[in-house]
């Protein structure tokens, strides 16, 4: 997912003909990003997303900012985009990318036929791309572009899905955290994940990336 991420960033770098300038690196988990920027002249700063609260000012201006992965979980994502917006030069151009609300719909599925006639939140809440859109109109960019791609995977087993989630850090991080699973809550799990299966075995589950570009 991240290698996507980067890799999408770095063409849009390219198509728009970005010139080097000082640039903000948030959530580079994999540290590709900041050496292939580097190696192009862009003086790079990278945090990971747990050495910056995108919910606070940030102390200086850049010419670029550059989220992978990290918008999707912030309590207050409005104020977060205004923050970045007010963080960059004149002129200056923010990229986001993040998993938007059409994430993960085999495992939304599943969980609901695990939780019987009693659901619980086990996501937390994402956007839509016309969601998106107006949430960077209303954090006052010049202008902006928002579209989205998705990633797909088939899976066998149930527990390789959740093994690949949680591998990815993509577990839960909802404040109030939802019962766990009982023994019989999972094995519903799993028969909700088998009456998913196509011809082949497997049940295909999707990553939506929402792709933000933004201006100062």
């Amino acid at each position: 997912m991240f290698d996507d991420m980067i890799e999408d960033i770095l063409e849009r770098l390219d198509f728009t003909r970005a010139e080097p300038g000082s640039t903000l690196v948030i959530g580079d988990i994999t540290g590709q990003l900041a050496p292939a920027l580097g190696s192009r002249g862009f003086a790079v700063e990278s945090v990971g997303p747990d050495e910056l609260d995108e919910e606070q000012p940030y102390p200086r201006t850049y010419r670029y900012l550059l989220s992978l992965g990290a918008l999707d979980t912030l309590n207050d994502l409005p104020g977060a985009l205004m923050l970045m917006r007010h963080a960059l030069e004149p002129g200056g151009m923010m990229i986001a990318q993040c998993l938007g609300a059409g994430t993960l719909p085999a495992m939304r599925q599943v969980v609901q036929v695990a939780d019987g006639e009693r659901t619980h939140a086990r996501i937390h809440p994402q956007i839509d791309r016309p969601a998106a859109s107006g949430l960077l109109s209303r954090a006052g960019f010049a202008k902006h572009v928002v579209d989205s791609r998705s990633l797909r995977a088939r899976y066998g087993a149930f527990d390789r899905l959740v093994s690949d989630l949680r591998d990815q850090g993509l577990t839960g991080v909802l404040a109030d955290a939802p019962p766990a699973f009982t023994r019989s809550s999972w094995a519903r799990a799993q028969a909700g994940f088998v009456s998913l299966r196509e011809d082949d075995g497997k049940v295909t589950e999707t990553l939506e990336i929402l792709s933000l570009t933004g201006w100062g």
